[in-house]
């Protein structure tokens, strides 16, 4: 992506793109009820759950990728397609679709900005019937992206700074409990709250760009070429954060799926308590 491109579509380009069969919508709002409630006209229904899994330690993460391409085909997704995602939570589930789409290579890919929220204070029509897909088989798209970080990569980023680390849990999980010895933040890592980066009270859209950059900015986020890796709790809220990092421009942004459910099993691995990076 072109640090000019923005990931983003806006809610008058999909009206006019409704009916362009290179272009599929995906619906990814909350749970089933809202997509029957009302959706989007002709929008596929792909819930966050779909495209995760447990592992046997109970730590949730990304489907293998044999299964996600079956959840894609049976969506009617073809590489060739122009997939529009959206979701009614400021990009929290869209987030992770996208995250997962630039990580397979597909090369046309964008979430509706402010989502079903802004598509309904625009005016648009809804629809409250369930889209039967055709379903496909989606082959490779091509060269992936390295957008993914393992514990290794979170190891090496917080002992040898190869990468910045961003915490995009909340306050209270980033200082960690003192009653909870395995609570707090990995060493070196920076709060940046996942929340701050979407206007909920006009229309769940993102923030303005300048203003989501002066808050990078201010705690040393500044390089876009520079490597970053996200992480929350279960790599859910890490998606929205790194749909705003590429959207801001940034080139080398990485997911750490497991997040803390995973770093924090390891009795081994030290975790910080308080607003101290280390």
């Amino acid at each position: 992506m072109a640090a000019t491109d923005s990931v983003y579509v806006e809610h008058e380009w999909l009206a006019k793109n409704l009916g362009n069969k290179a272009v599929v919508v995906i619906d990814m709002t909350a749970d089933d009820v809202q997509y029957m409630r009302y959706h989007i006209p002709g929008a596929v229904r792909i819930s966050y759950r779909d495209i995760v899994m447990q592992r046997k330690d109970k730590v949730s993460v990304r489907l293998p990728d044999s299964q996600l391409l079956k959840v894609l085909g049976q969506a009617g997704i073809q590489p060739t397609r122009h997939v529009v995602i959206y979701d009614d939570m400021g990009g929290l589930n869209a987030g992770r679709l996208f995250w997962e789409l630039e990580r397979i290579g597909h090369k046309k890919v964008s979430v509706l900005r402010g989502g079903l929220v802004q598509w309904v204070l625009a005016g648009h029509k809804v629809d409250n019937q369930a889209v039967k897909s055709t379903p496909v088989q989606y082959q490779s798209a091509g060269e992936g992206v390295d957008n993914e970080a393992d514990l290794a990569a979170v190891k090496a980023a917080s002992e040898k700074g190869t990468a910045t680390l961003l915490d995009v849990r909340s306050q209270e999980e980033y200082v960690g409990h003192p009653k909870y010895p395995r609570s707090g933040h990995i060493p070196g890592a920076k709060w940046a709250p996942w929340e701050d980066n979407v206007d909920f009270e006009n229309g769940f859209v993102p923030k303005a760009a300048e203003q989501l950059l002066n808050k990078l900015s201010a705690i040393g986020v500044k390089d876009k070429d520079a490597p970053l890796i996200v992480y929350c709790r279960s790599g859910h809220r890490a998606s929205q954060s790194y749909l705003t990092l590429r959207d801001l421009g940034f080139e080398t942004v990485r997911l750490y799926d497991a997040s803390m459910a995973e770093y924090s099993r390891q009795p081994a691995l030290p975790l910080v308590k308080g607003m101290s990076e280390k």
